[in-house]
């Protein structure tokens, strides 16, 4: 995950280990021979069930443009169906052109901001004070 960087921050072993353990139907990997290509980190709300947050989503770099994104969305979204969930969200630094491309490729709609970097759609304070981001969702149902 630290691949990703500087967009996805590595967590701890016990934070894999919990979304391992308790939350492997939406946390699928993909790999290669026994080498980590990619991973979704992905959570059903215990507060609104009817929403996954898809908190992190990491192909490797030298195996991108191979549909490993695609597949490891389609595993989560077959997961959130079959949960009953009615939308994928996620968030992103609004300066990642090209997370913003991958969303709206997958079929996810930049959510209306109150403002805009590089015509993407940006949610001041989103997560927290200075923590402007850029929100997608896919509806399911």
């Amino acid at each position: 995950m630290g691949l990703g960087e500087p967009y996805i921050r590595p967590r701890t072993a016990s934070d894999y280990w919990l979304y391992a353990n308790l939350f492997s139907g939406t946390c699928p990997v993909a790999d290669d021979g026994g080498e980590l290509v990619g991973a979704i980190i992905a959570f059903r709300s215990q507060d609104q069930p009817a929403d996954l947050y898809l908190q992190d989503v990491m192909t490797h770099p030298s195996h991108r443009r191979r549909g490993i994104t695609t597949a490891l969305l389609r595993s989560v979204r077959t997961a959130g169906e079959q949960l009953g969930c009615q939308r994928l969200y996620l968030t992103s630094e609004p300066d990642n052109v090209a997370a913003h491309r991958t969303w709206t490729t997958s079929g996810f709609i930049n959510v209306p901001g109150d403002h805009s970097v590089n015509d993407i759609q940006v949610i001041s304070d989103y997560k927290g004070p200075g923590k402007h981001r850029a929100v997608y969702e896919l509806r399911l149902a």
